[in-house]
């Protein structure tokens, strides 16, 4: 299999078996609801499209608060040693737009960005874009849907990354145990409880795999390492396309956006279209 990764962030030029091209992770809690069971499923397919799904189902092995991030690095781990060149995630309570596959094949046969996703809202009332221009600063509200906007963060849950970021990340993770099976930590959501003496004050920070991930390819400086040396200079560097709009379900079936948050992101003319008289 030849690998020929982009030395300074220009295009995808590998080489791999077409039996290998992609792989579809769906981590799971063990249920899933019918209506993302037919988004999933109900996909329209590009021509000439391989795939390979694994099925992550969380166990008693998972560490209390670490199951999203332990999935993912089981994926991982199958990934690098299964030699596929792209990893797609689509979590259990996403559901996509009919035409994501078709969308997301034409982006990785462009070959020049190496992580990219779709958009999807908070599963809250008010429910917000999971789309992040800055960390700590709540979400960027400086676009619309349908536009490509780069950025600093968003939700894996409908995400696509290639083969030459994964492994510069999984060869410098360090590795750890879940029940016998060892994983490297390449996805991990941080949790730290302190106590300060001088004040007599305890302090706790925590945090989400996917911006932690995010952060992490920030300042350890791995997007660069991995060849991509153009986006380790923006300030955005994670493209996050709006046209893949997905919903949000909860296990009661409420799809979110649920309260027509989204409505502020939509255009003007779309709106005026919306509001004419049928």
């Amino acid at each position: 299999m030849k690998k020929l990764y982009p030395r300074s962030g220009g295009i995808i030029k590998a080489s791999f078996d077409a039996k290998k091209r992609i792989m579809i992770s769906v981590p799971l809690t063990g249920l899933i609801r019918a209506e993302w069971m037919l988004a999933r499923y109900g996909q329209a397919l590009p021509c000439n499209w391989n795939q390979l799904e694994i099925i992550q189902w969380m166990d008693q092995f998972s560490p209390l608060g670490f199951l999203v991030a332990d999935a993912r690095n089981v994926a991982v781990d199958n990934f690098i040693k299964g030699g596929f060149e792209w990893l797609m995630f689509i979590d259990h309570d996403v559901i996509l737009p009919l035409n994501t596959f078709n969308s997301y094949n034409r982006r990785m046969l462009k070959g020049d960005i190496p992580i990219f996703g779709g958009l999807y809202f908070t599963k809250s009332v008010p429910s917000e874009p999971l789309i992040y221009k800055e960390y700590g600063a709540s979400y960027a509200t400086d676009w619309k849907i349908g536009d490509e906007v780069w950025v600093k963060g968003m939700g894996l849950g409908c995400h696509v990354i290639h083969r030459s970021i994964l492994e510069v990340v999984y060869k410098e993770s360090e590795e750890y145990t879940i029940g016998v099976t060892k994983l490297k930590k390449v996805f991990d959501t941080p949790s730290q409880n302190s106590f300060d003496p001088e004040t007599q004050t305890w302090q706790t920070s925590g945090g989400t795999e996917d911006l932690t991930f995010y952060n992490r390819l920030i300042e350890d400086k791995l997007l660069a390492k991995a060849g991509w040396k153009n986006l380790q200079k923006r300030k955005h560097p994670y493209l996050c396309d709006t046209k893949i709009f997905c919903k949000h379900i909860d296990w009661n079936g409420v799809q979110y956006p649920a309260n027509g948050e989204e409505n502020q992101f939509i255009k003007e003319e779309k709106k005026i279209i919306q509001s004419a008289p049928r």
